[in-house]
């Protein structure tokens, strides 16, 4: 099997210039300020995964059947009816979500329709834990 048959691959295509093709005002500016909360939770610079995915941070992984590629530890994409966060489960992530204010869950998956719904602390801390949770499971 090839190395990397994947279709959201890190690559050099602007975040900006994604960010700004998102229609709807609010929602634009609310992934600005993911942009800077990421980036702060990792150290990371942002980068693009995929046509649709903002990334920050990687890890190699490699399964059993042979399949391997590369993921961002933590990342987001503004979807047509919110704000999806792709943040790794952790010890406490359950409690933080009951304090995050209003967002949905689906698999690993958090939705925020607009960040003014969500407590911004605990939303910083949650990408926080995230990421270095992520971190320590994938050796980086």
């Amino acid at each position: 099997m090839a190395k990397n048959t994947n279709k959201t691959t890190e690559n050099e295509a602007s975040v900006a210039d994604f960010i700004n093709t998102v229609a709807e005002e609010t929602k634009r500016a609310d992934c600005f300020t993911l942009v800077e909360l990421m980036e702060t939770a990792s150290s990371h610079p942002a980068k693009m995964w995929g046509p649709a995915i903002v990334g920050f941070g990687s890890y190699h992984y490699k399964y059993e059947s042979g399949r391997e590629g590369d993921a961002p530890l933590i990342a987001f994409s503004p979807r047509k009816s919110s704000l999806t966060l792709y943040l790794a489960g952790f010890d406490g992530k359950e409690q933080l979500l009951q304090k995050l204010g209003k967002h949905k869950q689906s698999g690993g998956c958090t939705h925020i329709v607009k960040l003014s719904d969500v407590d911004m602390a605990v939303l910083k801390q949650l990408l926080r834990d995230a990421f270095e949770h992520a971190k320590i499971v994938h050796g980086v």
